[in-house]
Parts: structure tokens; C-alpha cells; sequence
């Protein structure tokens, strides 16, 4: 198990682009795809291979999204576009429902579909990059490591202790060498 980046918990797009790993990707097959869909709470149905390639589009779309936002340049546009499409993919309208008091919300016109989950990802990360989280997403310094994740801390570099203690580790063992061989 894969522990969350930081920031995943407030944004699925974020969620969504740290599926692809190094070790793995959690949108490999559809059954894996409908899992990680389900885990989000955005989508019942199970995605087909077309609905799965839609999927990981996107993601590769907000990840050059982020990667632009953290590198402070501008995206490509076929990226910007992409998602575009995606946030109007199921014909959602912003909403206003009142519980404890005035709450606007993107209400879909097809819940629970994949072109919802589509739109509702494309919808976040058009927040992400251009709200309050967007100067905060950095990708982890760790070597290998193709994660992003909200840096709410001026010294972290990594989006993981895992990251974390691989690099320290790896610091700690280049120093080692470097003794060993200055006494020689």
C-alpha cells in the first residue's frame, strides 16, 4: 500500500496524477481503474478499455499541468485543452444548495458515470493550479521518484517519509564510501 502524498486528500486531480509510480500505476487494468474510481468516490461504473485510456489521458494532462505550475512556465496547450474538454465533459452546472448556509457546488447531469469522475477530476485540477494549493504542488526531489504533493512546509522536499529515508539513506552510504576511500 502506497501512502498518500500530501495534499491528496484535498485534491483528487493531485490523487489522480500520483496513480503512475515507478513501481506501478493504479490505472493499469479497468478493474484497478474502477477500484481506484470507487476509493474516490467518483464513479460506480466500471471503465472499458476506451473509458480507461480517457482516464489516463487526463492524467498525463494535469500532470503536465502541475509540472508547468511547479517549473513556473506555461503548459503545453494540447494539455490545457485536454482538460477543458474533460471539465465539460458531463454537462455539469454550478449550483447553490443551502444545509448550514450557502454552498456552491458543480451539480452533473450523468452522476456516477465515468464522465463525470472525468469532469469532476478536470474540474479540480483547473482549481489546483489556479487557486491557493497551485504554488504550493512540487514534484518529490527523490531519485526515482515521479510523485507530486502540497508542500505546507518550507523544508520538506519529498512527498513521502519512504522518499524521505531513501534519499538520507543513500546520502548516508555515499559518505561511507567517501570516508572509506579518503583513508585509503
Amino acid at each position: 500500500m502506497v501512502t498518500a502524498a500530501p495534499g491528496e486528500d484535498r485534491s483528487p486531480a493531485l490523487a489522480l496524477v500520483n496513480t503512475a509510480r515507478v513501481t506501478g500505476d493504479d490505472l493499469a487494468t479497468p478493474a484497478l481503474a474502477a477500484s481506484w474510481l470507487t476509493s474516490h468516490e467518483l464513479a460506480a461504473a466500471v471503465p472499458d478499455a476506451a473509458s480507461l485510456s480517457r482516464l489516463t489521458e487526463l492524467r498525463a494532462a494535469v500532470r503536465e499541468l502541475l509540472a508547468a505550475s511547479a517549473e513556473g512556465r506555461a503548459p503545453e496547450a494540447a494539455a490545457v485543452s485536454a482538460v477543458n474538454a474533460a471539465a465539460g465533459a458531463d454537462g455539469a452546472t454550478l449550483a447553490l444548495t443551502w444545509g448550514a448556509g450557502p454552498v456552491r457546488e458543480w451539480v452533473s447531469t450523468r452522476p456516477g458515470s465515468l464522465d463525470a469522475a472525468v469532469a469532476a477530476l478536470a474540474r479540480d485540477a483547473i482549481e489546483v493550479v489556479s487557486g491557493e494549493l497551485g504554488p504550493l504542488v512540487r514534484p518529490c526531489e527523490a531519485h526515482g521518484c515521479i510523485r507530486y504533493y502540497v508542500r505546507e512546509h518550507a523544508r520538506r522536499r519529498w512527498c513521502s517519509t519512504t522518499c524521505g529515508d531513501r534519499v538520507r539513506a543513500a546520502r548516508h552510504q555515499r559518505l561511507l564510501v567517501e570516508q572509506r576511500d579518503r583513508s585509503r
